[in-house]
């Protein structure tokens, strides 16, 4: 595949770069900085990257149907309105663990915002286990908890026909399927499609495609390695100029570019001068494949 071509976008340095999500109204890549606590969207008309501060760790953004966005912040579901810069809180969760925030998240077809939490690091990956939940934010603003004993709540997506949901703990080493029902956003029957190697390292983010394969970006592995959900198979491998890879989604006007953020949090001076590029935005052209638009939360 020598076609495959990879370039930094945006080498805003992140701490840890992750949720990377396409806008396609603004023609732009929104993402967030967890622990530098930023959400930023960068332009693929101006090249240009804007930055909104807020005050806890952030660590998803989603595009919200009546416009503007929803992230999650701390161990909240809040509302960020871009132009006026103004977060609201949405509701909280968690509310017995202090040292708890969430981490990735994402809305279904049907319009409802998953996201799970974790125990905050005492250095990545590193941190109080079994601490965390996976939850659903549904359009009329009221909360479901699913499961708790989650490690690091991490990638999820789901299948073409919206009968799988796909859901990654990071230190399970191990990509997840559970059945899915689109009417009432229940899961069940989880079993495991895929066990990381150990070049592979972490699983973290990860996005479908519309061959309904999935991409899944590798912590400490620098890499996206692309399976086949039915086989368990490895499909494809790619490599990227960073360790930290975090998360992944399709963007550009037709979905073809793939989009990868990373992360420097950890890194050493000397690691750092090898990897000038860690905590920045990539973009993947030439993978000879699209991705499914993101859906919008519909509350």
């Amino acid at each position: 595949m020598s076609s495959v071509k990879i370039e930094c976008i945006a080498s805003e340095g992140f701490r840890i770069g992750e949720s990377p999500i396409w806008d396609e109204k603004e023609s732009a890549l929104l993402c967030v900085d967890i622990t530098g606590r930023k959400v930023c969207r960068w332009s693929a008309v101006t090249k240009q990257v804007q930055t909104i501060s807020v005050d806890a760790p952030v660590s998803s953004v989603a595009l919200r149907k009546s416009g503007d966005y929803v992230i999650t912040l701390g161990t909240r579901f809040a509302a960020l309105k871009w132009k006026e810069q103004l977060v609201t809180t949405i509701t909280h969760v968690d509310k017995d663990k202090p040292n708890n925030r969430f981490n990735d998240g994402k809305v279904d077809p049907a319009g409802r915002y998953f996201a799970g939490t974790m125990a905050e690091e005492i250095r990545p990956a590193v941190l109080e286990r079994h601490q965390g939940s996976l939850y659903t934010l549904f359009s009329d603003l009221s909360v479901v908890k699913h499961f708790d004993q989650v490690d690091i709540s991490n990638g999820l997506d789901w299948s073409l026909d919206h009968r799988t949901f796909f859901y990654i703990d990071s230190l399970s080493y191990s990509v997840d399927a559970f059945d899915y029902d689109l009417q009432t956003g229940k899961i069940g029957n989880r079993r495991s499609i895929y066990r990381l190697e150990k070049e592979e390292s972490i699983p973290d983010g990860m996005c479908i495609d519309t061959e309904g394969k999935l991409w899944v970006a590798c912590y400490d592995g620098g890499r996206v390695i692309r399976l086949d959900p039915e086989t368990g198979k490895r499909l494809q491998t790619v490599k990227l100029p960073v360790d930290k890879t975090t998360s992944c989604c399709f963007g550009g006007q037709d979905y073809s570019e793939m989009y990868v953020t990373s992360a420097s949090d950890g890194m050493d001076k000397e690691w750092l001068s090898r990897q000038p590029q860690a905590g920045g935005v990539f973009k993947i052209t030439g993978l000879g494949v699209k991705g499914v638009p993101p859906y919008p939360f519909a509350g």
